[in-house]
C-alpha cells in the first residue's frame, strides 16, 4: 500500500535567512586576501626586450666593435616588457635622471596572459 505524500506545516521548515553579500570593494586598490601578502616580497626578474635578431654563427663571430646588427623590429615600435619571460606589457623608452626608464603604454589583459601560458 502507498503512503500518502506527509507535506511539513510551516513551523516545520527550516528557518530561512537571507545570504551574507559582501561589501564591494572601494575604488583604489582591492583588498588582498591574507596569503596573498606571502607573495609580494617574491622577486621577479623583469627585462625589456628592444628587439632580436638570428645570425648564422659564421656571423656572429665576425662581429666587431662598431658592428651593427638589424633587429626584426621597426624603429618606433613599442619594447615588449617582459616578468620572468613572459609578456606582460609594452611601452615606449623615456629618460629619467640620465637613466633609460620603459613608460607603459599598454598592459597585456589577463586573458592573453593566460593564453601565454597555453
Amino acid at each position: 500500500m502507498a503512503q500518502p505524500d506527509i507535506v511539513p506545516t510551516e513551523s516545520e521548515l527550516p528557518e530561512m535567512r537571507a545570504a551574507a553579500v559582501p561589501e564591494p570593494e572601494p575604488a583604489g586598490q582591492p583588498a588582498l586576501p591574507g596569503n596573498l601578502d606571502l607573495l609580494l616580497d617574491i622577486p621577479m626578474q623583469v627585462s625589456v626586450q628592444l628587439g632580436s635578431a638570428r645570425m648564422l654563427i659564421r656571423d656572429l663571430l665576425q662581429l666587431g666593435q662598431g658592428s651593427v646588427i638589424e633587429l626584426e623590429k621597426q624603429a618606433g615600435e613599442p619594447m615588449e616588457v617582459l616578468v620572468n619571460n613572459r609578456l606582460v606589457a609594452r611601452g615606449e623608452v623615456v629618460v629619467v635622471n640620465e637613466k633609460f626608464g620603459v613608460r607603459l603604454t599598454d598592459v597585456v589583459s589577463a586573458a592573453e596572459r593566460v593564453q601565454q601560458l597555453k
